[in-house]
């Protein structure tokens, strides 16, 4: 049985200090299709945090290396705690002291579709998501695969799959910057400090 969304946001509002961070605390499910994010993060390391809307929350991975075009490329995607709805909108600065410290670009954003006959909280229970997006950057088939590398069983692998979408280009080159300002990490961050 899912939970209810209240409960999935536990793990993510005990990490954080909503007096010091400007992260959202919560959000209303889509109208529409569900969404998806990826919001590119850069914290102790740089990576990219792709999330889905299933049950009402973001469900989360981090991905280090970012998602890719390319049908050859199996990207590990670490599952993190769940976020809420409107953190899809959140673009800007974590204080530094703070869980997740750094700064957060809105890299794209779209709707998701999944594929098969479960629902997407079964399929993800399951370890094994098969969805299309309809982003701004990313576009058609992916799979999200739970792999339990070392024990793990946080640890996916974020694959495309094979349409007319997939290429070999590297996107996050060739499309680095944010879908909502059209600023880069360096603006978004350097404004933070003005202010």
């Amino acid at each position: 049985m899912a939970k209810p969304p209240g409960d999935k946001l536990a793990d993510y509002q005990k990490k954080r200090d909503f007096a010091r961070t400007p992260e959202p605390t919560g959000g209303q499910a889509s109208p529409d299709a569900p969404i998806f994010v990826v919001q590119k993060h850069d914290a102790s390391r740089l990576h990219y945090d792709f999330r889905l809307e299933i049950g009402g929350t973001l469900a989360s991975w981090a991905v280090p290396k970012g998602p890719s075009l390319d049908t050859s490329q199996k990207r590990l995607a670490v599952h993190v705690e769940d976020h809420p709805l409107d953190y899809a909108d959140f673009e800007g600065t974590i204080p530094a002291d703070e869980y997740g410290g750094g700064t957060v670009m809105l890299w794209d954003r779209g709707t998701v579709r999944f594929l098969g006959d479960q629902p997407p909280e079964a399929m993800l229970e399951g370890g094994f998501l098969e969805f299309v997006l309809s982003g701004q950057k990313l576009k058609g088939r992916f799979k999200l695969i739970q792999t339990k590398m070392g024990g793990q069983a946080k640890n996916w692998l974020l694959v495309k799959g094979g349409d007319e979408h997939a290429n070999k280009g590297d996107v996050l080159v060739e499309q680095p910057d944010s879908v909502k300002t059209g600023r880069s990490l360096e603006q978004i961050a350097a404004e933070a400090q003005e202010t």
